[in-house]
């Protein structure tokens, strides 16, 4: 069933509210190559992205920092 303008326009509204967005720029070619790992995954890219950078700041938690 298509989506209506009125829904459209809540989720935006909603998701400007509660959320904030992050560029990335990678390589060219790359993005498809995430795509795909995350869908093998069974992640969205956005998905995928978020628990590499949740990951990898728990992991920098108990790490002390590279000189």
């Amino acid at each position: 069933m298509p989506v209506s303008k009125a829904q459209q326009k809540a989720v935006h509204k909603y998701v400007k509210a509660n959320y904030d967005r992050v560029e990335l720029t990678v390589p060219r070619g790359q993005k498809e190559t995430i795509r795909t790992h995350a869908a093998a995954r069974g992640e969205s890219v956005n998905g995928f992205v978020a628990r590499a950078i949740r990951e990898t700041m728990e992991r920098d938690q108990t790490q002390p920092p590279e000189p």
